[in-house]
């Protein structure tokens, strides 16, 4: 990690213990901050989440530990460890822990 808490190139990081869950939060982690993308955490804890929203880019949330309902344009959407999905630009989401999970978000602003 740089001096930024960002990830150091060529330097192997293993995600899913690179963020801890605290009690009724939501933490995020900004590994990567460029003008052309970003890459950041996020640990929910279960009964938490992020309110419906929408964002000028494709977003993709690969999920590192646990299950978490994403809902994308009003349809809710099941996704648990190992999984990948794409938030397409513009269209509303919201996200919920209906138990613990944590999840790699990748924003690709092209």
């Amino acid at each position: 990690m740089n001096d930024k808490g960002e990830l150091t190139k060529e330097v192997s990081v293993d995600l899913k213990n690179h963020i801890s869950y605290a009690e009724d939060s939501v933490v995020s982690k900004t590994l990567v901050n460029e003008k052309t993308g970003t890459l950041t955490l996020f640990a929910f804890d279960a009964g938490q989440g992020l309110s419906e929203h929408t964002a000028p880019f494709d977003a993709i949330v690969q999920i590192l530990d646990g299950v978490a309902e994403i809902t994308i344009g009003g349809r809710k959407i099941s996704t648990k460890t190992g999984e990948l999905i794409i938030m397409p630009a513009n269209i509303s989401h919201a996200l919920y822990a209906s138990q613990k999970f944590k999840m790699l978000l990748t924003m690709i602003r092209a």
